[in-house]
């Protein structure tokens, strides 16, 4: 008898502890949705319910594929405007984020100029990145969120962020249910307050840069420090044009990015913040 209990038993358990770590398993799932800001975490349903409840307002983070110098990944832009978008959608408490838009306009291909001059950059027309635009913006306002914020991390776009605004808002002006913002603020902040912190610490304009120096790098080391090769920022690296970068990023470091990372999130959640206020008065 004992040994046709024990190996039964046996099996029992084995299947017990199955059990248990599935249920832990779908219980994670679960918890990881409800926990996260991303679409792209979530099910059909758990979207629709977080709509809802009151997650009306929708961020399109906009990267793009391009060259950043010998030290810095091509794809810096779509993982640093990822980040970014999920931490001003925390701070914001009613905010989906969609995904990342990686394709871009970045210039003529034929005859290659600006970024397409190097291995890896990719880019497409304007028309063809509005029509992007417009078709996403359409599709979340068929679901039920009533801001549709655009995050460019790129200033090369940043008008035809403003001109699908423009269309759209015009055309959907009867209704008054959906508006989109281009909220340029969120890449003008870098040009502007974060180049002037970096000036009071000693840094100088040309080192700062405007693709790829100080200022570029020190962002992206904040988000992630894989994005820069560390080994490639060297002083006998000679930074210029022809290398693809205007600036100097060799005394870029994540502490100096921090400062730019929490002015964009803070400048981003204020002005959508008041978008959003504008439109309920409207």
């Amino acid at each position: 008898m004992q040994s046709i209990i024990f190996p039964f038993s046996r099996v029992c358990f084995s299947i017990l502890v199955g059990l248990l770590l599935s249920f832990e398993s779908i219980a994670n799932t679960a918890n990881g949705a409800a926990g996260s800001v991303f679409l792209e975490d979530m099910t059909s349903p758990e979207l629709r319910a977080r709509i809802a409840s009151g997650a009306t307002v929708l961020l399109i983070p906009i990267g793009g594929t391009e060259q950043n110098g010998p030290h810095m990944t091509l794809g810096k832009h779509n993982v640093r405007v990822r980040y970014l978008s999920g931490q001003i959608a925390q701070a914001l408490g009613n905010a989906v984020v969609a995904p990342v838009m990686s394709y871009v306009p970045e210039g003529g291909v034929h005859p290659p100029v600006a970024h397409m001059r190097f291995s890896g950059t990719i880019s497409i027309p304007d028309a063809t990145f509005e029509s992007v635009l417009e078709g996403a913006a359409r599709s979340f306002k068929q679901h039920g969120f009533r801001d549709i914020v655009f995050l460019g991390d790129h200033g090369g776009y940043q008008k035809n962020e403003v001109r699908v605004a423009t269309k759209l808002n015009r055309e959907w002006s009867g209704d008054g249910a959906t508006r989109v913002h281009a909220l340029t603020e969120y890449y003008q902040i870098t040009q502007t307050d974060y180049v002037q912190k970096l000036k009071s610490q000693g840094f100088s304009g040309a080192e700062i840069g405007t693709h790829a120096g100080l200022a570029d790098t020190a962002l992206a080391l904040a988000v992630d420090p894989a994005l820069v090769r560390q080994e490639m920022l060297i002083p006998a690296s000679k930074f210029d044009a022809a290398q693809g970068v205007a600036g100097d990023p060799r005394r870029a470091t994540a502490a100096v990015g921090t400062m730019g990372v929490q002015l964009i999130i803070d400048t981003s959640v204020k002005s959508i913040r008041s978008a959003i206020q504008s439109r309920a008065q409207r």
